[in-house]
């Protein structure tokens, strides 16, 4: 049984995503890594980054992204993974996005699994819960608004692509090109028969420091909604990001992957981060601070032991024999 594990990454230097630290989190797994590396900007250092993990197991794909609009909704990210995915050897394939972790307390878990399902057709991935880190690496999401679970391990099948904006994949009948149309596609496609792990991602994409974090969105709006209309809506995005109150917000109780250690002690923003008092008024709501959110967050966490309600979940959970 061989294992590989992919990702992309284009300017992670430059965006404070943890992208060594990722790569870092998997490659006990593996053996092989795979990371498509997009054209970065001349003054980022995501390449060297990487490369200073200094394994053999790493194998890098250049790649140059699109600038035309092509991939709108964030498709990008998918055309990006498929090329990843595409360059992988294994048997099973680990994907882990750039600003995401795997706790080390867990690789025991996906081993015995991966032997365990290994010649067992009827299982075609693996689902992961989720770790979200809001502001800091103390808070962490247990609201609606926020997927509960997802697809982090898959089999290594040409009719298996990322979809959409890359959070998930799909079965596709025929893939026909590489287009936002066939990304976002569901006629054709089906959802993965995958088997539900105890494990955890733990995602660090809301931990960045305010200014940071705008700067993100500010990019990731314009690939999204398209030039223009991405345009008009960074004309009323403010300069540093606003996580309103943390208080409002869980309390992480577990332990972050050995990993992130070092990573974590550059927290250098904890003054510009709200622990308590009201929201601003005067800011758009974010999704779990509306009320209907609140609701239903209510609902799953005191009569659904959390697991989600009224949700689109993409993936068949499989018992297998």
């Amino acid at each position: 049984m061989k294992v590989s594990g992919f990702t992309f990454a284009r300017n992670a230097d430059k965006l404070y995503i943890p992208i060594k630290e990722s790569i870092l989190s998997v490659l006990p797994l593996v053996d092989e890594f795979v990371i498509a590396m997009g054209d970065n900007d001349d003054i980022d250092r995501t390449e060297e980054i990487v490369n200073s993990i200094g394994s053999d197991k790493i194998k890098i794909v250049r790649t140059v992204w699109d600038k035309t609009g092509k991939y709108l909704k964030n498709t990008e990210y998918a055309h990006q993974t498929d090329i990843a995915k595409e360059a992988c050897t294994g048997d099973w394939l680990i994907y882990i996005q750039g600003d995401e972790a795997i706790h080390e307390k867990d690789h025991e878990e996906i081993r015995s699994n991966l032997e365990k399902y290994h010649d067992n057709p009827d299982v075609e991935g693996f689902l992961f819960n989720y770790n979200h880190f809001w502001g800091d690496y103390d808070h962490v999401h247990r609201s609606h608004g926020w997927y509960k679970h997802e697809i982090r391990i898959i089999r290594n099948k040409p009719e298996i692509h990322s979809w959409k904006d890359a959070q998930s994949f799909r079965v596709y009948d025929t893939f026909k090109e590489d287009s936002y149309e066939e990304y976002m596609r569901v006629e054709g496609t089906r959802k993965l028969r995958v088997v539900p792990l105890k494990a955890f991602i733990y995602h660090y994409g809301h931990a960045r420091p305010p200014r940071v974090m705008s700067n993100k969105r500010k990019q990731t709006f314009g690939t999204f909604h398209g030039k223009k209309k991405g345009e008009r809506l960074l004309k009323k995005m403010p300069d540093e990001f606003d996580y309103g109150p943390l208080n409002r917000i869980p309390k992480f109780k577990g332990t972050h992957p050995a990993v992130m250690n070092e990573w974590m002690e550059d927290f250098h923003w904890q003054e510009k981060l709200q622990y308590s008092g009201s929201p601003n008024k005067y800011r758009q709501k974010h999704k779990h601070e509306k009320t209907k959110y609140r609701l239903v967050s209510f609902l799953e966490n005191t009569f659904n032991g959390g697991n989600p309600m009224w949700s689109f979940q993409n993936f068949e959970i499989v018992k297998p024999k």
